[in-house]
C-alpha cells in the first residue's frame, strides 16, 4: 500500500541548486535511511517530504487519512507545560484512558471513579499499551514527570519527542538524527523497537548499526541524482561500490571514444552534412560522460609523526571521587605502543574526566599519572572550536600548523588536509561563522590533527558528522600510527577503529576489554543474566493494584503515593548535584555547600525508602 509519493520535486538556493526532478515512493512497512553528504539537501529533501517545508517545484502526496508524525534535530516543544502534561496532551485516546487511571490511583477516597477509570481500562484493553508507555519513559530516562519542558536540557527534549512520537502510533514516521543525545544502552533499545514493531520509517541518522539493523532500504542522494537500495547498509555499501565501478568503467570507455571523435572533429570541414551535424551532438554528449569527475576523497597517508619513547602513559594507583561518586578506584596502566583503546560507559561514570586527568586538566586524589617526555598529545573535546570575528577557515588551521609531515619527505598542507575533510578551495576562503554546526566539527578536528600529534585523544568525534566524513575521519585514523584513545556512543567508529575496550561501569569500576564493542555486546550476551527484579504481567498488575488498595488505610495510602514521589525528586536532586561534580568546574566552597546538600539527600532518601518498604510490606499482605 502505498503511503506517500514524491513527484518530480526540486529546490533551490538562489543559483545553487540542490535537487531536481526527485521522484520516488514510500510504501507501508519501507523502513528507508536517507544518505546524502551535509551541504547537498539532505535536511531540505527530509523536511519537503515531511511537509515542513515547500519545494520549488513538484508536489508530495499522502494518502488520505494517513497519520504521520515527524522527529527533527530541534523539537518544538510548549515551555510550560511538564514532562508528564506534555505526554498525554497527544490525541493517543488510550493515553488519556491511562492519564485518567492514574489520577484516580492518587485519589483513593473517590471509589467511584477508579472503579470507572479501572473498567475503562480494561474495555480498551490498555494494560499493555500501559505497560509499553512506562517501558519507553524509563528507557528514554524521563522519569522527571513535574519538571517543565523549559527546564530541560537539549538532549532531554529531543528525547520528550522521540517518546511522544513513539506513543502517538503514526501509520508513517520522519526522524531527523534519531540517535543523537542517546547513550548506547538507549539507541540499542530503540534499534530493537524500530526492528521488531510494524512502522513504516523515513529517516536519517549517520549511525551505520542503526541503518544495518532497522532499514530494508537505502535511498541515496549523490551528485544531485537519486539511488535506491533494497536492503540494509551493508547491501548498500556492496552495490554502491559495483555502481561506482560500472560508472568509471563507463567514464573510461567514454575517454578513449571522445579521443576517437575529437580527431574526427578536427579533420571536419567548416560546411557539415545532417549526418555530420548528429555525430557532432553525439561528441558532446559523450565528451560530458568522460569528464565526470567523482569528488569522493579517500586517505591514505603514511604520517612521519614525532617518535614515541619506551615510557608514554602510565597511570599507577590513580583514584578520583567528587564527595561520594567514584569515578576510577586505585586504577593501574601503562599504555604501549600503538594502542588504540575505545572508552564505553553510561553518562556519569567519569569517562571525560579520565580524559581531562589524562592531559592534566584535572588532578588525582591519589596515585600519579606519569607521561613520557616524546608524548605529544592532540586533544578533541566535546566543546569544540571557539570562533574568532571575521575569521577564515583557512587562517583558522593555520593558527595550529601548515602541513603535517609524511614518510620519503613528503608532506600534506593545510590546504590539501581541509580538502580532505571535505573543505574546498572556496569553502576555505569563507568566514567561520557561517558554518554549519557539523563542519564546525570538522574543522576543530582538522586543527587537532595538523598538529601532528604522536597520542590521539577524541571525546565523541563523531557528533554531528555524516556518513561520508565519517568514512574520511576513520581513513585517517586508520593511517595513524601513534597511540589513539576514543570516547564515542558511534558502534560502528569503535568497531572500525580500536582494538580493546574501557568498561566504564560507574563507582570507579573499568573493565580492560580484550577487543571491539561487538565483541563486548556478544561477550555479554553469552553470559548468565543475573534476574534483579521480578516481572510483573499486566493482569497480575491489575489485580494487585485491585486488591491491595484496602490492606492501606486512606492517610496510609496517601502516604505512600507521597514518598514515592518525594523519592523521584531527591534521585533527581541528588543526580543534579553529583553531574555537577562530574563537570569539575565547581570552586572549593562550592565543593562544600554541594557536598552538605548530598549528604542530607543521600540521608532522606535512605528514611523515605525504609518507610516505603513497610508500607510496601503490608501491601503484600
Amino acid at each position: 500500500m502505498n503511503f506517500a509519493s514524491i513527484e518530480n520535486i526540486g529546490k533551490s538556493f538562489g543559483e545553487r541548486v540542490l535537487f531536481k526532478n526527485i521522484s520516488f515512493g514510500i510504501n507501508e512497512g519501507q523502513k528507508i535511511g536517507f544518505v546524502a553528504k551535509n551541504g547537498t539537501g539532505k535536511t531540505s529533501m527530509l523536511n519537503i517530504i515531511a511537509g515542513g517545508e515547500l519545494p520549488d517545484e513538484g508536489q508530495v502526496i499522502y494518502r488520505k487519512n494517513l497519520k504521520v508524525s515527524f522527529l527533527p534535530q530541534e523539537p518544538n516543544l510548549d515551555p510550560e507545560l511538564t514532562v508528564e502534561q506534555t505526554i498525554f496532551a497527544s490525541d493517543n485516546e488510550i493515553l488519556k484512558i491511562i492519564n485518567n487511571y492514574e489520577h484516580a490511583l492518587q485519589n483513593p477516597d473517590d471509589t467511584e471513579a477508579y472503579q470507572k477509570a479501572f473498567e475503562q481500562m480494561d474495555v480498551h484493553q490498555a494494560w499493555d499499551f500501559e505497560t509499553q508507555y512506562k517501558q519507553i519513559l524509563f528507557k528514554l530516562k524521563l522519569d522527571i514527570l513535574d519538571r517543565k519542558v523549559g527546564m530541560l536540557s537539549g538532549g532531554q527534549k529531543k528525547r520528550l519527542a522521540l517518546a511522544n512520537i513513539l506513543l502517538s502510533k503514526p501509520d508513517l514516521l520522519f526522524l531527523d538524527e534519531p540517535t543523537n543525545h542517546l547513550d548506547l544502552e538507549m539507541i540499542e533499545w530503540l534499534e530493537a523497537y524500530f526492528a521488531k514493531e510494524s512502522l513504516t520509517l523515513f529517516m536519517v541518522t549517520h549511525d551505520r548499526y542503526f541503518l544495518e539493523n532497522v532499514c530494508n532500504e537505502i535511498i541515496e542522494l549523490d551528485h544531485g541524482q537519486l539511488y535506491s537500495y533494497k536492503g540494509n547498509y551493508a547491501y548498500y555499501l556492496d552495490q554502491k561500490e559495483a555502481r561506482i565501478t560500472n560508472e568509471q568503467i563507463a567514464t573510461d570507455k567514454a575517454k578513449q571514444l571522445y579521443k576517437k571523435e575529437l580527431d574526427w572533429m578536427r579533420r571536419q570541414p567548416k560546411a557539415r552534412t545532417t549526418k555530420s551535424k548528429s555525430r557532432i551532438d553525439d561528441f558532446f554528449e559523450i565528451k560530458s560522460r568522460a569528464h565526470k569527475r567523482r569528488q569522493d576523497h579517500q586517505v591514505q597517508l603514511e604520517i612521519n609523526m614525532e617518535r614515541l619513547g619506551s615510557k608514554i602513559l602510565e597511570l599507577h594507583n590513580v583514584s578520583k571521587s567528587f564527595d561520594n561518586l567514584v569515578m576510577l578506584d586505585k586504577f593501574e596502566y601503562v599504555f604501549k605502543k600503538g594502542e588504540r583503546i575505545g572508552i564505553i560507559g553510561k553518562n556519569g561514570t567519569g569517562k571525560s574526566t579520565f580524559l581531562n586527568m589524562l592531559t592534566n586538566g584535572i588532578q588525582p586524589d591519589q596515585g600519579k599519572i606519569v607521561v613520557g617526555e616524546t608524548v605529544k598529545f592532540g586533544y578533541y573535546t566535546q566543546k569544540g572550536i571557539e570562533i574568532k570575528p571575521q575569521q577564515k577557515v583557512i587562517e583558522v588551521i593555520r593558527e595550529f600548523g601548515d602541513y603535517i609531515p609524511l614518510k620519503k619527505g613528503r608532506q600534506i598542507s593545510a590546504q590539501q588536509l581541509l580538502e580532505r575533510f571535505l573543505f574546498d578551495r572556496k569553502k576555505q576562503y569563507d568566514f567561520v561563522e557561517k558554518l554549519s554546526g557539523g563542519e564546525r566539527k570538522r574543522l576543530y578536528l582538522c586543527t587537532v590533527l595538523i598538529q601532528n600529534p604522536n597520542f590521539l585523544i577524541l571525546d565523541e568525534p563523531t557528533n554531528d558528522l555524516d556518513i561520508v566524513t565519517l568514512n574520511v575521519l576513520e581513513n585517517f585514523l586508520l593511517d595513524f600510527p601513534g597511540c589513539l584513545l576514543v570516547v564515542s556512543h558511534d558502534r560502528y567508529f569503535m568497531d572500525k577503529i580500536v582494538d580493546h575496550l574501557f568498561v566504564f561501569k560507574g563507582q570507579g569500576i573499568i573493565d580492560d576489554f580484550p577487543g571491539n564493542y561487538t565483541d563486548y555486546r556478544i561477550y555479554e550476551s553469552s553470559k548468565e543474566p543475573e534476574k534483579t527484579t521480578t516481572e510483573v504481567t499486566p493482569k497480575e498488575k491489575k489485580n494487585w493494584k485491585k486488591e491491595s488498595k484496602p490492606t492501606l488505610s486512606y492517610n496510609e495510602q496517601k502516604e505512600y503515593n507521597k514518598i514515592e514521589r518525594d523519592l523521584k525528586k531527591l534521585e533527581r536532586d541528588k543526580k543534579e548535584i553529583e553531574a555537577l561534580f562530574v563537570d569539575g568546574n565547581l570552586d572549593n566552597d562550592a565543593i562544600n555547600e554541594n557536598s552538605q546538600k548530598l549528604q542530607k539527600i543521600i540521608a532522606s532518601i535512605e528514611e523515605k525508602e525504609m518507610r516505603w518498604f513497610e508500607l510496601s510490606e503490608k501491601l503484600e499482605e
